[in-house]
């Protein structure tokens, strides 16, 4: 029997990065190469990420990192702005932010498959609620907010 192992754990800014330079990369071998070689971009986006951090990363916890980059990961801990980034960058989607207090949410139009990709990586605490299904079989409306006690 095979005990199933938890996905390590990164920060939202590390995911972030991770996800901004995985969109840059092309692949898992490639983005793990450019981070031993020190080979990173200078990054021209709103967010000026700084790659060097996830060679400190890899080269501190090389192990959870590369697990991270080719198993997947979940937030430690998610904020509903840092939601909203992760979307943006990970997907190339510009989310909705609600922040009506009692009502913060974040909106977006997702494929199935990326609904699942973030039900995975957000961290305990957060929620997507929303129909799973469009009229015309594309994209669905989705909302992503906390767990109301």
């Amino acid at each position: 029997m095979t005990i199933p192992t938890s996905k390590v754990k990164l920060s939202q800014w590390d995911a972030l990065l991770l996800e901004s330079l995985r969109a840059l990369s092309g692949s898992d071998e490639e983005l793990l190469r450019r981070v031993s070689e020190g080979d990173l971009p200078a990054d021209e986006s709103k967010y000026e990420f700084d790659y060097g951090q996830l060679s400190t990363l890899a080269d501190e916890q090389p192990e959870l990192f590369r697990q991270a980059v080719t198993e997947g990961y979940q937030i430690k801990y998610n904020t509903i702005r840092g939601i909203r980034s992760w979307i943006e960058v990970a997907f190339g989607i510009e989310p909705k932010l609600e922040l009506e207090e009692g009502c913060e949410a974040v909106e977006a139009l997702l494929s199935e498959s990326q609904k699942r990709q973030l039900e995975g990586v957000l961290s305990f605490g957060w929620h997507i609620t929303g129909s799973g299904s469009s009229a015309d079989g594309g994209n669905a409306a989705y909302r992503i907010e906390p767990i109301q006690r």
